[in-house]
């Protein structure tokens, strides 16, 4: 029997997006399909790659089109709305903030472990330490050497941590103890020197570890490029948790889409009792998620091998470490809420957050835009 794009159409109905809860033809995530011989090519309005959910819907549509008879071929093809952007960024599909209310609740810890995480899942990383008054990401995401200068001396090349291309304000002051003395002025200007001088290369995701508060960093990051999603570090204390809010209602106002709360710090496993504690408090996630329609993303415990001194490895690269599954089910589900920001863009049903509730937004344009075709589903 022949087969034709309308009967694979009409099998991939079947398929449901596990995050959005509708089949992947109603959300208008199947850009086109071919047939040729006994080769089905599918391309998919998919830009978050080696993320759980859209792995296992390109499981599913593999299954599916088997049962046709049929072989299955697919790639991704992102969309304007998705927030690529082919001019300014051409080769960053993801930019993803790492933010935080208030100094001190881990966010550069969770910034460097999402970048190490994403690397290990098998995408193209890079990190940017945004913080400029307090570059830390160097201590947690060492490089072998310093940052190079492409031949015209144009463009800064950035070093790498066990795959991750890093760039810190922290490469570019000779003593760590020196501090970076910077107006607001001088901030925009190393921000955009950071944004627009240094050559990424081909990146599938750009994290973005944020300065704690609400100032000119963050607001020349959301002025300057398109954020696929902002994660919010607090710990369970109140006063995070009040800082925290700041920061979800920073990036609300600027239609920044928020994947989420991380909790961190948020108990305490005693190895000697066995018993679990929470010297700061507890449901401090949960109340936000609550008051603004967010998720919790995950709970990252109080654990020696986060690194008290602040110059360990991230977890997610070590097998041996006892909060790495932990670590990585946050990781994985970051790039889970990036993945389902990115399919809701395509299908018109984006959630946003304001005044404390999420609504339906409206659709933007639909121009698209051609993607490398070995980052799809696998």
């Amino acid at each position: 029997m022949d087969v034709s794009p309308a009967d694979v159409e009409d099998a991939l109905r079947e398929v449901e997006d596990p995050r959005i809860g509708d089949d992947i033809v109603s959300l208008e995530l199947v850009n086109s399909i071919t047939i040729e011989d006994d080769t089905v090519r599918l391309s998919l309005a998919f830009n978050s790659p080696f993320a759980p959910s859209e792995m296992a819907i390109g499981t599913e549509i593999r299954e599916v089109i088997a049962d046709l008879g049929l072989e299955p071929e697919l790639h991704a093809s992102v969309t304007a709305e998705q927030g690529f952007d082919e001019e300014i960024y051409p080769n960053i599909r993801n930019v993803i903030a790492v933010a935080s209310g208030k100094g001190g609740v881990g966010k550069t810890t969770v910034a460097a472990n999402l970048a190490a995480g994403l690397d290990r899942l098998g995408a193209r990383v890079g990190l940017l330490d945004a913080d400029i008054h307090g570059p830390n990401v160097p201590r947690i995401m060492p490089v072998a050497e310093e940052p190079k200068v492409t031949p015209d001396e144009e463009r800064i090349i950035p070093p790498t941590s066990d795959g991750v291309k890093v760039m810190s304000m922290g490469f570019l002051i000779k003593n760590q103890d020196d501090p970076a003395i910077m107006r607001g002025p001088m901030v925009n200007n190393v921000m955009t020197h950071f944004l627009e001088n240094v050559e990424w290369g081909t990146l599938d995701y750009l994290v973005v570890d944020l300065p704690p508060g609400t100032g000119d960093a963050s607001l020349d990051l959301l002025q300057s490029l398109p954020v696929a999603g902002v994660a919010i570090v607090t710990t369970p204390q109140q006063l995070s948790l009040d800082d925290a809010r700041k920061g979800l209602r920073l990036f609300e106002k600027h239609d920044a889409p928020i994947l989420g709360i991380v909790e961190n710090m948020s108990a305490f496993h005693c190895p000697s009792c066995e018993d679990t504690h929470d010297p700061f408090g507890s449901d401090g996630a949960e109340l936000i998620a609550e008051d603004y329609d967010v998720e919790v993303l995950g709970k990252l415990p109080i654990h020696a091998d986060f690194g008290a001194d602040g110059t360990e490895l991230p977890v997610v690269k070590d097998d041996d470490s006892a909060v790495n599954d932990t670590t990585l089910e946050v990781i994985e589900t970051i790039a889970d809420r990036i993945g389902e920001v990115n399919r809701r863009k395509v299908a018109g049903r984006m959630q946003t957050v304001t005044s404390g509730s999420a609504f339906e937004g409206q659709p933007s344009g639909t121009a698209q835009i051609s993607s490398d075709p070995g980052h799809g589903p696998r």
